[in-house]
């Protein structure tokens, strides 16, 4: 940068000499052609005042003598004399006749007229001056001429020399050529003495802030030649870059050890890497916060998802949970397209190498990493996190080229941190659920119970409404349980419970609900049923597969059951549910009352003969 500052100053000087003198010898030239031109005008004003004299004066034959010594005049090259045809017509004596067109154009136009003749060492000025009748300055042409007010009479014509101005011009390019040289030379001079320092020291803070912004910082050794004031100010400026060096490094040691990022390439900039980790650190921070507000599982995943697509680019992944203790794989979350190994995960989950080894299974040249993953054509990355003791989320990201896996490999660390902040909040929400769950379920028959009952229906009655939906309620007991107990104990009383707990569950659809309402009592919801003739068949077929299922007591001893149900309509028979569960149970009193092991429907009249009721 500094030559070619150097070299701009120097084309600068020339540029604005040669100017200079340019604009010198542009405006000598134009003097000198304005003087000539004076001149001119000077010399054939004295030689029309000869002629005039001349004339009157009766002494023409003289006019010869007269103009050759007007020429003799100084840088007078050449004089002459034109006469217009009036003259000549009057006089009748033909002579001193125009020499070339300028003459004949001056005549002609009675107007002056100059011509500039160049060369490199002369110039000369052609300058023909017109002779008009006028009557002015004590002279009458019009008493002699017989012609108009300002007739041309003649021309004056004269070739004046003004090479000495060229000359003048010349040496002064001489002197500017000589001021130039000697300018440059001093520039030079002071330049490397007192301005070249300055362009060292620039170039040394370039190249060093360039470096800095790579990660290198050095130190500026600045040159001696400069002043104390700029030598104290670099050496301040070493000091800062030294303590932002150590700040840097310091940081960028503490951030690795917070994340666990640590990059592959031997070149690093702290600073570059340190910006990524500290915007993937607050970027991770409020997707923590984020999460611990949503409240479901399914509204994590989603947040989750955005996350990969939106701050991680990626193309085709999902999120799958495995249960090794319960032997299941949930799928929650899939984009693009990815799960290769869906058909192995789904029937054997624990074969999954990614939660069974609890490390990274990655894509290699030579093999395959995982038997499971079907595509040959595609490559992978599979992420394990812990969520509990047995239940593992796994991250399964397919990536078209291995340019892309490689990417991927980059991001993983920040992905991980995701995942891991992730990872408690779902365990937390999974042990809700569960604890939930557990709440709202029998212990022994392993159904719902009178809690849940209660808590969904506030959920259900709206939708069934919205639908124009109907609600088969069906009351079931258990005929002669008592007696079960008594004669064969509790523990075979609890088995016939679990199976009629299972004829209801293979029984209904899973969109109805089968509640253990207390004791040997169960009621199923037949949620969104077509019509009242179909909760009958369902309420029958149940009958019938309770009355057919044999019940193994002890060794070779078998034992059936019956059971009498009570059928009641939401909304045709109440809007209330509570009120439909009610004539349900007087159905099912009816039905026991008259004999058990029937289906009874209910019917208004029955609530006067309930004393219950």
């Amino acid at each position: 940068m500094s030559r070619n500052i150097i070299l701009n100053s120097v084309l600068m000087v020339i540029a604005l000499s040669i100017s200079i003198t340019a604009l010198s010898l542009y405006n000598l030239r134009s003097a000198g052609i304005k003087s000539a031109i004076h001149n001119a005008v000077s010399i054939s004003e004295a030689v029309k005042s000869g002629l005039t004299s001349h004339m009157v004066n009766g002494n023409m034959n003289q006019v010869g003598t007269f103009i050759q010594s007007i020429s003799n005049m100084k840088n007078v090259n050449k004089l002459w004399i034109s006469r217009s045809d009036h003259v000549n017509e009057q006089f009748g004596n033909v002579r001193d006749l125009p020499q070339d067109d300028i003459d004949k154009k001056v005549l002609n136009s009675g107007e002056m007229y100059y011509e500039l003749d160049e060369s490199v060492t002369h110039t000369t000025v052609r300058v023909t001056i017109p002779y008009n009748a006028i009557a002015e300055k004590g002279i009458d042409c019009l008493q002699c001429h017989n012609v108009k007010q300002g007739t041309t009479l003649g021309a004056v014509s004269l070739v004046l020399d003004i090479s000495t101005l060229k000359e003048i011009g010349i040496e002064s390019i001489y002197i500017v050529s000589v001021f130039i040289l000697l300018t440059i030379i001093f520039f030079l001079i002071y330049n490397k003495k007192y301005i070249m320092p300055y362009f060292r020291l620039y170039e040394l803070f370039k190249s060093n802030i360039s470096n800095a912004t790579q990660g290198i910082f050095d130190k500026i050794d600045a040159p001696k030649e400069l002043s104390n004031d700029i030598i104290h100010i670099t050496n301040d400026y070493n000091n800062l870059l030294e303590i932002f060096k150590d700040t840097t490094s310091d940081i960028d040691k503490k951030l690795q050890v917070y994340t666990g990022f640590k990059t592959s390439n031997i070149q690093r900039n702290p600073l570059t890497e340190s910006k990524e980790i500290i915007d993937n650190l607050s970027n991770l921070f409020e997707y923590k916060k984020q999460i611990e507000f949503d409240s479901t599982l399914d509204e994590i995943y989603c947040r989750l998802k955005q996350v990969m697509i939106n701050r991680f680019d990626l193309e085709n992944f999902t999120f799958v949970e495995i249960d090794v203790a319960k032997h299941k794989m949930r799928k929650v979350i899939e984009y693009g397209d990815s799960f290769y190994c869906e058909k192995t995960m789904t029937s054997t989950p624990e074969l999954c190498r990614c939660a069974r080894t609890k490390h990274d299974v990655v894509s290699i040249d030579f093999h395959n990493s995982c038997q499971y993953y079907t595509n040959t054509e595609k490559f992978y990355y599979c992420i394990n996190i812990d969520i509990s003791k047995s239940h593992y989320l796994i991250i399964h990201i397919t990536c078209d080229t291995k340019e892309k896996l490689e990417k991927l490999k980059e991001k993983v660390t920040f992905i991980k941190s995701y995942l891991t902040e992730t990872a408690p909040v779902i365990e937390v929400k999974l042990l809700m659920a569960v604890l939930k769950e557990s709440a709202f379920k029998d212990g022994l028959t392993g159904l719902y119970n009178r809690k849940f009952l209660e808590e969904h229906s506030k959920k259900l009655l709206p939708q069934i409404k919205r639908e124009n939906g109907n609600i088969g309620i069906l009351m079931l007991d258990m005929d002669h349980f008592k007696a079960v107990n008594d004669e064969y104990g509790h523990d075979i009383g609890d088995l016939v419970l679990k199976e009629l707990a299972q004829i209801l569950e293979d029984t209904v659809r899973e969109s109805d609900i089968v509640v253990r309402y207390g004791g040997e009592e169960f009621i199923v919801l037949l949620v969104n049923i077509k019509s009242e003739e179909d909760a009958l068949n369902v309420a029958q077929k149940i009958a019938q597969r309770v009355r057919e299922n044999e019940i193994d007591v002890y060794a070779g001893s078998k034992l059936k059951k019956t059971v009498s149900i009570g059928l009641s309509m939401y909304p045709q028979d109440s809007t209330k549910l509570d009120t439909v569960i009610k004539n349900a149970d007087i159905a099912l009193y009816e039905a026991k009352n008259s004999g058990r092991d029937k289906v009874v429907r209910f019917k208004e009249e029955q609530v006067t003969s309930v004393d219950l009721f």
